[in-house]
């Protein structure tokens, strides 16, 4: 596990594609003030401060800041990646070094491409996608069972990826239900089960995150912020702000 702070977007943050595993099978890396965060697209073996791992399409890994790893590629090979630096203020989160996102994936990838494709580097709408796609990573291991390695049910793995996709558009249990292949009541059942809330709680949450961090690391204005999270009604949108955040969403931006 990985002590990993996420109360505030991360800095220096450069994201990228890497293609390796052409001219040699081996590489090394240590970088001694960024964290690496990568979302594989294929088959490798890494070793992390001496610990081996297998990775595979789809897996992630999170590597702190002045720890060598170590790459053996089976051929080429192409991952996504973001390179960060931490704010550290507020309680950390537990994050295993290397684990398998399933159903997220497709979701991290697309975070970390917007991220990409935000140039220039270092800017404050980089931050923002790589810290929502960090937070997506933090709930991976709550979300997929014990150890982040198999989901508790795929039904709610399947139910979380569709709402990280979908915060923007409306969210209902029974479509939510749909999505993953089971009946409104069994979703209903399995979610609290698993995640200790009911689908409507977690989706405000969802929202109300991804709204903050909007708030505080991007220049849309609040009716966009308001769109993008779902919640277009702006009456709608304050009253959720001071019973999510504390306050009002120009109190919010301002810190």
């Amino acid at each position: 596990m990985v002590l990993l702070h996420l109360a505030e977007p991360p800095e220096r943050v450069h994201a990228g594609v890497g293609v390796h595993g052409v001219r040699g099978r081996r590489d090394t890396y240590l970088l001694p003030d960024l964290w690496q965060f990568h979302l594989y697209g294929y088959s490798a073996d890494l070793t992390v401060d001496g610990t081996a791992y297998e990775v595979s399409p789809g897996s992630v890994s999170l590597v702190p800041a002045g720890v060598q790893v170590e790459f053996a590629y089976r051929g080429r090979s192409e991952h996504l990646y973001a390179h960060f630096r931490p704010r550290l203020v507020g309680e950390p989160s537990y994050v295993p070094v290397v684990q398998d996102s399933g159903t997220a994936a497709p979701v991290l990838s697309d975070l970390l491409r917007q991220a990409i494709e935000a140039t220039p580097s270092g800017t404050a709408r980089v931050a923002a996608e790589v810290w929502t796609a960090l937070w997506r990573v933090a709930q991976l291991s709550a979300a997929l069972g014990e150890g982040g390695g198999t989901a508790g049910h795929p039904a709610v793995a399947a139910a979380i990826a569709y709402i990280e996709a979908n915060l923007a558009r409306p969210l209902t249990v029974p479509a939510l239900a749909r999505a993953a292949g089971v009946s409104h009541n069994h979703l209903t059942r399995l979610f609290r089960s698993e995640t200790g809330t009911t689908v409507v709680a977690y989706i405000r949450q969802r929202r109300m995150a991804r709204a903050r961090h909007l708030l505080v690391s991007s220049t849309l204005s609040i009716p966009a912020v308001a769109a993008s999270v779902g919640i277009p009604d702006l009456h709608a949108f304050n009253k959720s702000c001071h019973r999510e955040l504390g306050g009002s969403p120009r109190s919010v931006r301002a810190g």
